[in-house]
């Protein structure tokens, strides 16, 4: 047996497979995609097995494999074929791309032990003294020496042994000690009667356990506190043969089942009933089709995906269900688990590495068809999968912004063609390629113009800030959004305020001179945190005091500029003294679980203000919500950036549609200095479709996607004049040696990326515009290729297909 693997070095140089033998007594272990160790020079690397055939094409003696890393794979057939697609279609190392598809606690250091789950058999099958195997782990090594691979395999088969992962000294499966009495209440009582006087606390404990009798196993922990003794107490008991110790392996669970309460399927409206009609035709003849479900926002979409996850159940398949953050979006996960109970996997980035394993482990176990979580979820190595759904399938967090840089849609479709099944791609404000790719046909588009409680959109007023700058004391609010709030909180009505910008002021600037304090490493001003009183780089992290003096003339006048959610959340509590203000942005939400506890404290509070960023406007359903205000709209409008319209309206939309969810009306407020801007007009119209066309009009004449593909290449060094001298080669290098014609390929550029400087690193880019994507393949694959040179020269070179962001 020969096998073809992929070396764990992200390198053009050895961006291919390469052939290996494997032992006879490994042969029938190997596996594609697990991971073994292979002599690579004069190292021992990682490598992952893409490939198992029969002879190598290579004349020489082959190497063997120096070990295995698993004996199970962690990554399925399926998604090894993936890997050498994405790695194609990216211009990105398949090391790489491997490596995005594992769980974290696969890409860490880690040792590994074996757990002993059944000692005499084990004992048995080893031909040694029992003792030998009496501890509940072995070392690996020892066991390898003692037996072949296969046999080793075979007892994990037979459930004898575990391979268990450890990440330094923290173990990531989950022991909980139960414990039980050895005897019945008359001899607990016997030995009560013989016990030392002085031993209160094993005394109190034996009588608990007569008063008491324990018919099953109890948690240790819980048996200490319903006895009122230490967990000392009853090891002690333990010891002296009162009661039996066993730990049982149990799951570490992100959320708690229990927690949720159940929910029961709802009859569908028409408009609802419609498209899951077309998705089931789907699932039940097997065939891969995407669909886009436009829906107004409270149109009933999650129910929709609910009742096509139950059906995909039943035939026996599993689910995939992407959303933007789930930190998030809570109710959502709320509401899935609340039907689906133990079936569902939650995966997402506020996981610990050892929660994101236990999940994993379900997954591949099959003990969870159903998989809720962001982007990287897409890789879930679900077995015979039957659904996918991407929710808010516009939101920008669905691309990758680190290599690989894949986009979530992408990968969705190859699984969807993949497993003959429908992806369902839905949203209020669908991106502009996904609409258009169901205009022409490509998606089957669906539509939900409606709310399921027949309630109407919310009214939208646009506030001219223009006429109200000029003699409003606090420039936050205008006096019709003020007036408003008070009206809502007098009621104990709720209220959601949006500014999308986080710290308490833009930057500091000196009155005298005109200074404004600049990050050393980035070429962008710092954010006033009032708070914790720093001045913050929102790029690379950098963090100072605020200064007392201008560092340029020392004068003393230095004032903040601009708005943040810190200034504004003073303002309010200035305005509406005693109302509860909840700030929700990047500064309040760095914990675990914070979203959550923000969200809970503001849905318990009557007459509550939430005040946040971009995270407030989706995935919230309040019905005591009856006011949205936005504080500035202008503020992502007036970004150099093609898409800065479409994500402008999105957002608005997005917010509009927190409120008038329920028995309450709602009503929105939005504050903007360019109240005839197309964007203002059409989202107070809650008009998409004219929004749609429109913009698709200004695409086309300004050559952009979707009309055309986009690819950007980046050079960045610490040296200035070497990034500048590398992306100017490669232009010239795109017209020189390749066979594109300016007419194929638009070339914007060179220029200097949105920020120059990046935590020191100088930015220059090329922006490539096409309409056949074979155009350019080889052109990239060599200057991917020619990037290993210009690396050693401290020059970076990256590829991004379809950039989401050019700042």
């Amino acid at each position: 047996m020969v096998i073809e693997v992929i070396v764990d070095i992200p390198s053009a140089q050895v961006n291919r497979t390469f052939d290996y033998g494997v032992a006879e007594e490994d042969q029938a272990i190997i596996q594609l995609g697990m991971r073994v160790q292979v002599p690579f020079g004069n190292r021992t690397l990682l490598a992952f097995v893409v490939k198992i055939k029969e002879k190598s094409d290579y004349s020489g003696k082959l190497k063997e494999i120096t070990g295995l890393l698993d004996y199970q794979s962690y990554l399925s057939a399926e998604l090894v074929e993936l890997s050498e697609y994405l790695a194609n279609y990216l211009h990105a190392f398949r090391i790489t791309v491997l490596q995005a598809m594992l769980p974290s606690m696969l890409k860490v250091k880690y040792d590994s032990v074996v757990i002993v789950l059944d000692a005499v058999k084990l004992a048995a099958e080893l031909n040694v003294d029992p003792e030998k195997v009496t501890s509940d782990e072995l070392e690996r090594n020892w066991l390898e020496n003692q037996i072949s691979r296969n046999k080793i395999q075979r007892l994990i088969k037979e459930q004898l042994i575990e391979i268990e992962y450890r990440i330094y000294d923290q173990t990531t499966v989950r022991k909980v000690k139960y414990v039980s009495p050895s005897y019945s209440a008359e001899e607990l009582q016997r030995i009560l009667i013989e016990l030392d006087k002085r031993s209160h606390k094993q005394a109190q404990l034996l009588t608990y356990l007569i008063e008491q009798p324990l018919d099953h196993a109890i948690e240790l922990k819980t048996l200490a506190e319903l006895s009122n003794v230490s967990v000392a107490t009853i090891k002690n008991a333990i010891k002296k043969g009162w009661m039996t110790l066993e730990e049982k392996e149990e799951y570490r669970k992100p959320y708690q089942v229990s927690h949720f309460a159940q929910t029961e399927a709802q009859k569908l409206l028409p408009m609802q009933e419609e498209a899951f009609k077309e998705v089931l035709l789907a699932i039940q003849h097997e065939k891969s089709q995407t669909f886009l479900l436009e829906g107004v926002t409270g149109s009933g979409k999650t129910e929709v995906y609910l009742q096509l996850m139950e059906e995909t159940l039943k035939k026996g398949q599993t689910s995939i269900l992407l959303v933007p953050e789930i930190s998030l979006t809570p109710q959502m996960v709320q509401r899935v688990i609340g039907r689906f109970g133990q079936r569902v996997a939650v995966l997402h980035s506020g996981l610990s590495i050892s929660e994101k394993y236990d999940e994993w482990r379900r997954i591949i176990r099959g003990e969870a068809p159903i998989v809720v979580g962001a982007r990287s979820s897409i890789f879930a190595p679900l077995k015979n999968l039957g659904l996918i759904i991407i929710d808010e399938e516009h939101e920008t967090s669905y691309k990758q912004a680190d290599n690989p840089r894949y986009h979530a849609r992408d990968v969705a479709v190859w699984r969807s063609e993949h497993h003959s099944c429908p992806l369902v791609l839905g949203s209020a404000t669908p991106s502009l390629e996904s609409r258009a790719r169901a205009e022409v046909g490509h998606y089957q588009l669906l539509s939900m113009p409606e709310r399921i409680n027949q309630r109407p959109l919310p009214p939208v007023e646009i506030v001219d800030m223009t006429q109200t700058v000029v003699y409003q004391q606090h420039l936050e609010f205008s006096p019709l959004l003020e007036t408003k709030i008070r009206e809502k909180i007098a009621k104990k009505e709720q209220v959601v305020l949006l500014l999308n910008r986080r710290g308490y002021a833009s930057y500091l600037l000196c009155r005298s001179c005109g200074y404004v304090l600049q990050c050393p490493r980035c070429d962008i001003s710092l954010t006033y945190h009032k708070f914790d009183h720093q001045m913050k780089c929102h790029y690379c992290d950098y963090q100072c005091t605020v200064p007392l003096h201008c560092p340029q003339c020392d004068s003393q006048h230095m004032r903040s500029q601009g708005l943040g959610t810190q200034k504004v959340a003073e303002t309010i509590e200035e305005l509406f003294p005693g109302t509860p203000v909840i700030r929700m942005d990047n500064d309040t939400t760095k914990r675990k679980g914070s979203h959550a506890k923000l969200l809970k404290a503001f849905s318990e509070q009557e007459g509550a203000i939430l005040l946040g960023t971009q995270m407030i406007a989706k995935g919230l359903d309040y019905e005591k919500v009856t006011l949205v205000g936005v504080i500035n709209a202008d503020t992502g409008l007036n970004i150099p950036d093609f898409r800065a319209a479409e994500r402008s309206f999105q957002l608005l939309t997005q917010v509009a549609g927190r409120t008038g969810r329920g028995k309450y009306s709602g009503e929105v407020i939005i504050q903007t200095y360019n109240p005839d801007h197309y964007v203002m007009k059409l989202v107070q119209q809650h008009d998409y479709e004219q929004f749609f066309y429109y913009e698709m009009k200004r695409r086309h004449m300004g050559q952009y996607p979707p009309y055309y593909f986009t690819t950007l290449i980046r050079a960045s060094s610490k040296n200035r004049s070497k990034a500048q001298a590398a992306i100017y080669q490669i232009k010239q290098k795109l017209f020189q040696t390749s066979q594109i014609s300016e007419e194929e390929v638009l070339i914007l550029g060179p220029s200097v990326a949105g920020i120059e400087r990046i935590n020191d690193y100088y930015q220059f880019q090329l922006m490539l515009k096409y309409k056949n994507r074979q155009v350019i393949q080889s052109d990239l694959n060599q200057i991917l290729q020619e990037a290993q040179e210009t690396l050693k020269e401290g020059i970076f070179i990256q590829i991004d297909h379809e950039p989401q962001y050019f700042i």
